[in-house]
């Protein structure tokens, strides 16, 4: 899966939130779809240090404290884009449920659908 679809499926993702979360709010498109690109960069290249100092805590909490790195992330990502705001700590932790949620069923769609191309 590209670059470029990633990011739509992530700005699409960030869309939905931001509509159903209180407390996440973008000023315009444009500043959805740079927020998209950066939260990419972000999981990328600060994810698997985070989740890797917290693997003790995520084995303990069978896996549940890898919300709180999605959640920390995404605050993370409000801190990196100007205008994008996230007003608390669990309005960034519904977002990152609600951006992980949309980002699985897109990704399944487009999976399924490259994968029936493909045969």
């Amino acid at each position: 899966m590209g670059f470029l679809i990633r990011t739509a499926i992530t700005a699409v993702a960030f869309y939905i939130a931001a509509n159903l979360v209180t407390g996440i709010y973008f000023p315009s498109l444009m500043n959805l779809i740079i927020a998209a690109i950066i939260f990419g960069v972000v999981n990328a290249v600060i994810r698997p240090i985070v989740a890797t100092l917290s693997l003790p805590l995520t084995v303990l909490t069978l896996g549940l404290f890898t919300l709180v790195v999605n959640a920390l992330m995404l605050a993370l990502t409000a801190l990196l884009m100007p205008g994008m705001r996230i007003t608390s700590f669990w309005a960034a932790f519904v977002g990152a449920v609600v951006i992980w949620i949309v980002s699985w069923l897109a990704n399944k769609l487009v999976g399924d659908r490259h994968s029936a191309v493909a045969r």
